[in-house]
């Protein structure tokens, strides 16, 4: 399963990347996730994602 990461690697306060909203754990705990931890990493992202995107667009 390839890596989320699009090499804009910059976090925010709660430490949440926002290139691939991955957490820093999840960063680093990638390679040696297994498939069912990297889908569920994924599946992280794709909600900060959207719950960021809803966020931004409420200020």
């Amino acid at each position: 399963m390839q890596s989320p990461c699009i090499s804009l690697c910059t976090l925010n306060e709660n430490d949440i990347c926002v290139g691939c909203y991955r957490h820093i754990d999840e960063i680093t705990g990638w390679h040696s996730a297994d498939d069912r931890r990297r889908t569920e990493i994924l599946n992280n992202c794709a909600t900060r994602k959207s719950d960021l995107t809803k966020s931004k667009h409420t200020l």
